[in-house]
């Protein structure tokens, strides 16, 4: 990466800066590789941040399925975090795994679980897993709230034969000569996925992130108090693909400890430790171990720790001077946190990261924990909350005594509840990564680069006034 025609005085956050175009011989956005090359065997740089608002393991799975990568969170009881490993795995990658609710459950359960949307839908089991058909997800706009679903259920079950379908262009030729827009697939009868016209097309564009024996991806977190390298033990025997090890100050000596407690366990794993947001921190976390470094202290949508402690730094110059030094010491960087449009992950990326995590983004998204909610106004939100608020703390130590919780929680900082609003237009994770691939291809194309290294080296960028920032925005409305 290279200023273009200015060099900084002061750190930068991404509203900073802007990318300049640069003479290009790429053709198309499709020629891009987005692959990220770190290790972890991702096929887009972006990874769902270790939140309980937004990894759990159905958003994991899909974003394994286009190529990203889920950190399930830290907090997790062990058996839970195992269990959710393990499910990850079990998912199909060809298909979407189904949502599949009791024909007793009524349109308003349905309904904290999935909108009513095209290109969703719901399967229907009964209690001894017989498949008893589909239901448009669609059609849960129309029907009473109390209604049962199993009532829903009208005419011939529409569905796919797995055996019918050897490719994704091939299932998207017969949704469009069957006039479906969702179906179950279904092997010997038995349900084994989901599949709508734009997945199908989906998996035309994209390539799963999958292991050595062809399951989904996922990575798992842990802290750095305790018997680390037992739990690090613990997540490779349930199927972790990369082991996150995880607290707020990346570079103190227990972090350090905790990174050579698991690299001599010699798992096989990619470690990446973190958060930080200097030079002197990569050095040391790298010769410790780590394989990929954390960055970012502050920038979250949840996080008030600047706000709090004044601790933090810029995220553009973080992530820039960070990822030179790790480039040197044959490592990597995540850029960790405040990207809230696409334009950022490019940014990010520029800077030198191999991949970007998002938190709250992908919080409001139909895959991610937690049920709908609606207010007064009928749109759909989740509920968001950061890791070192109250509600987390108490998520967190919920079998310590009452007096040890109540010290814990009298210093948590960080929001505890905040509505993400599903975006109408874009309420899957899936439709929030098309947007984000499609503009960073793009950025990709304006630098003539085909991949992450070549965008690396390629981007040139600008550092703007906030009227600059403001002038690159569209306008809702007339003026």
């Amino acid at each position: 990466m290279e200023f273009y025609e200015t060099s900084p005085v002061h750190d930068l956050t991404y509203s900073d800066v802007f990318l300049v175009p640069n003479r290009s011989a790429v053709t198309s956005r499709l020629d891009v590789s987005l692959a990220p090359g770190d290790g972890t065997g991702a096929t887009i740089p972006l990874v769902a941040a270790n939140m309980n608002s937004v990894t759990g393991p159905r958003l994991a799975a899909t974003l394994a399925r286009r190529g990203g990568l889920g950190v399930l969170p830290q907090d997790l009881h062990a058996d839970d975090l195992d269990a959710a490993i393990r499910w990850v795995k079990e998912q199909p990658v060809a298909w979407d795994t189904p949502l599949s609710l009791s024909p007793d459950d009524s349109v308003a359960a349905a309904l904290q679980r999935i909108p009513a949307v095209d290109g969703h839908g719901i399967v229907l089991h009964d209690d001894d897993g017989a498949y008893l058909g589909t239901i448009q997800a669609a059609r849960l706009a129309t029907a009473l709230p109390d209604a049962r679903l199993g009532d829903l259920l009208h005419g011939p079950i529409a569905s796919l034969d797995a055996a019918d379908i050897d490719s994704p262009r091939a299932a998207f030729d017969l949704m469009v000569a069957a006039n479906l827009e969702f179906a179950p697939v279904v092997e010997n009868g038995v349900v084994v996925g989901t599949l709508s016209r734009r997945s199908a097309l989906r998996s035309t564009l994209y390539q799963p992130a999958v292991d050595a024996s062809g399951r989904l991806r996922v990575a798992a977190a842990i802290g750095i108090n305790g018997d680390v390298a037992g739990k690090a033990r613990s997540l490779a025997a349930a199927g972790v693909d990369v082991l996150v090890i995880d607290t707020a100050h990346g570079h103190q000596e227990g972090m350090l400890g905790a990174i050579r407690a698991v690299a001599a366990l010699k798992l096989g794993l990619p470690i990446v430790a973190g958060n930080v947001v200097t030079s002197a921190a990569v050095r040391d976390l790298v010769e410790a171990g780590a394989d990929i470094v954390k960055v970012g202290v502050g920038p979250g949508a949840m996080c008030t720790t600047r706000m709090m402690t004044a601790v933090g730094r810029p995220q553009f110059s973080a992530v820039l001077e960070t990822a030179e030094v790790a480039r040197v010491l044959g490592a990597h960087v995540w850029a960790d946190g405040g990207v809230r449009y696409p334009r950022d992950v490019a940014l990010a990326l520029a800077a030198g990261a191999a991949s970007v995590m998002v938190g709250s983004w992908f919080a409001g998204t139909i895959e991610a924990p937690g049920t709908l909610n609606t207010d007064a106004d009928g749109r759909l939100y989740k509920e968001s909350w950061g890791m070192a608020s109250t509600k987390a703390v108490r998520e967190r130590f919920d079998n310590l005594d009452p007096y040890e919780l109540a010290r814990k929680t009298l210093f948590a900082e960080g929001i505890s509840s905040s509505r993400i609003y599903l975006d109408p237009l874009r309420p899957s994770l899936e439709d929030l990564l098309d947007m984000i691939t499609s503009g960073v291809r793009s950025s990709f194309t304006y630098a003539g680069a085909t991949t992450v290294n070549e965008f690396h080296e390629r981007a040139l960028v600008g550092i703007q006034s906030a009227a600059g920032y403001e002038e690159g925005k569209a306008l809702p409305v007339s003026w």
